[in-house]
């Protein structure tokens, strides 16, 4: 299948590139991830967490012994003007001194905000930062966030679930909301390319997480910085948007990408809901600086 084939459909096969475990913001392990993918007859799938590469070992032992293909790869939140932007970087060296002291400084961004949101919400809300952590798997491994925050309420008895919470006190247009300090997209784009890796811009149409978009000059700025592709099979990106960020990434030579935001229990996306296709998977491995595990 050609690319310019591939651009114009959702494929029925292939990939999940964007999945969350225990070391983010998910409920389930790596290799619960790597077995739940196998399971569903995917090609292969991608670990995703946010600012952190630490779920990676797991992820590859389990990937070796069932000889399921996978990525390895993270998400950073950053900024484009008022836009917020979530970048999937796939495949770079997690030893390169720049990626390193960026998510450094990422994780240590989202600690300082996330105590900050806890102190707002202890006001009306009888939790505290070590019932926030008690939700947390990995401890001081896990890239603590809202989802965190959102599960200790729940577990306070204050919402039913997740989603509620989200839509509740959690929620971004609350009065407890504090933005995560975020590097500029340009930055993490530059970052990931020196690393070795591939980037792309995360659910770009969603007009749920932010009012504004990413404009076609901006996403066409990203790519002249070294921009890899766009993730256009997404829930959250409508149909008026696929196909305007089909139609620029045909213009920008990018690759088209789907993922499912996969969390496990909490959320409504499905593992392999939406798909990459196999040729744009391996023009990631060709491009990114690590060997793709199988």
């Amino acid at each position: 299948m050609s690319s310019d084939e591939y651009n114009e459909c959702n494929p029925v096969s292939g990939w999940d590139l964007h999945c969350h475990t225990v070391f983010s913001d998910g409920t389930k392990t790596p290799a619960e991830l790597v077995d739940l993918a196998y399971a569903n007859g995917l090609h292969g799938v991608a670990i995703t967490d946010h600012d952190t590469t630490a779920g990676w070992n797991d992820a590859v032992k389990v990937s070796r012994t069932r000889h399921f293909p996978l990525l390895r790869g993270s998400e950073v939140t950053a900024q484009d003007g008022h836009v917020s932007v979530h970048m999937l970087a796939y495949q770079y060296d997690p030893e390169n001194e720049g990626i390193v002291d960026l998510f450094r400084s990422t994780r240590e961004a989202r600690i300082d905000r996330a105590r900050r949101m806890v102190s707002r919400l202890s006001k009306d809300f009888p939790i505290t930062w070590d019932d926030v952590m008690s939700q947390t798997k990995k401890g001081g491994e896990t890239t603590v966030g809202r989802p965190h925050m959102a599960d200790a309420l729940v577990a306070a008895g204050f919402y039913r679930t997740r989603s509620e919470a989200f839509a509740g006190a959690i929620s971004s247009s609350s009065k407890y909301y504090i933005p995560t300090p975020s590097p500029s997209a340009l930055q993490v784009v530059q970052v990931v390319r020196q690393a070795g890796g591939v980037s792309v811009v995360a659910h770009p149409g969603d007009y749920s997480r932010n009012r504004i978009l990413l404009s076609n000059e901006q996403i066409g700025a990203l790519a002249d910085a070294g921009l890899g592709g766009l993730e256009v099979w997404h829930r959250g990106n409508g149909t008026e948007e696929r196909e305007r960020l089909l139609g620029l990434a045909r213009e920008l030579g990018l690759l088209v990408t789907g993922g499912s935001d996969w969390h496990g229990d909490g959320k409504p996306n499905r593992l392999g809901e939406n798909l990459t296709a196999d040729d744009v998977v391996a023009q990631i491995v060709e491009r990114g600086a690590i060997l793709l595990v199988s």
